[in-house]
């Protein structure tokens, strides 16, 4: 495999992918299996998942239901998944605007793309296949594929595996900057996720919405001296 000079890799969750659109009505059927096996009590606790959407799953669950032993997290996981696939499935995921429209520039230009993202694999594969999203990137790379405990060591994984000597990380979440930083990449936060502007304070450069990607780029290869 030749090596790639430059590359651009992206998070899902928050960054490409409205999460909430399929999340929330995922969540309450989750959670009222959970109610109806007697395993919990109470709401469904949407806000707690939305302050720590991007998590590595298993801490998802751990935070979510301190209480409850191993095995009901597990359950209530493999529940998750299979709810939140079935919102995707039905057509009921959306991307953020402009998404489809920037990747196919970025992609025009000749830029090779990619996904790295803490969800899991089965998940990650429906909204790949509800947008066809195999037009724009060249792989799809997540923890549990490579049984990996976080998004630095994914991205490590992801450029050592097809040979990226630069790149740009797109992400909503401070994980995301991090592994940027980790891997000595350059780093672009999104504030229309679900981070706040404190938690994407170390981005190289901060946008308000998916279509400032393309000024964003050219700002950070002005900063790099590439142009």
């Amino acid at each position: 495999m030749s090596k790639i000079p430059f590359a651009m890799i992206f998070d899902m969750d928050g960054t490409l992918f409205q999460t909430e659109t399929v999340l929330i009505p995922a969540l309450h059927k989750t959670f009222e299996r959970l109610r109806r096996a007697g395993e919990w009590q109470g709401g469904t606790p949407v806000e707690e998942y939305l302050r720590i959407l991007g998590v590595p799953i298993p801490e998802v669950w751990r935070q979510l239901m301190p209480e409850a032993d191993e095995a009901v997290r597990a359950r209530a996981a493999a529940w998750f998944l299979d709810d939140i696939i079935a919102e995707i499935e039905q057509g009921n995921g959306r991307l953020y605007q402009d998404v489809l429209a920037t990747l196919a520039s970025l992609a025009d230009q000749g830029i090779p793309l990619f996904v790295a993202s803490n969800g899991r694999s089965r998940y990650l594969a429906a909204i790949w296949t509800a947008f066809q999203l195999e037009r724009y990137f060249i792989d799809c790379y997540s923890l549990d594929r490579f049984s990996l405990p976080a998004k630095s060591a994914l991205v490590k994984q992801l450029l050592n595996d097809y040979k990226i000597e630069s790149a740009v990380m797109v992400g909503d979440r401070g994980s995301d900057i991090q592994a940027a930083k980790e891997n000595g990449l350059w780093s672009i936060g999104c504030l229309f996720g679900f981070a706040s502007a404190e938690e994407l304070r170390g981005a190289d450069v901060i946008i308000q919405q998916f279509s400032e990607i393309g000024p964003a780029l050219r700002e950070i290869e002005k900063r790099a001296g590439r142009d």
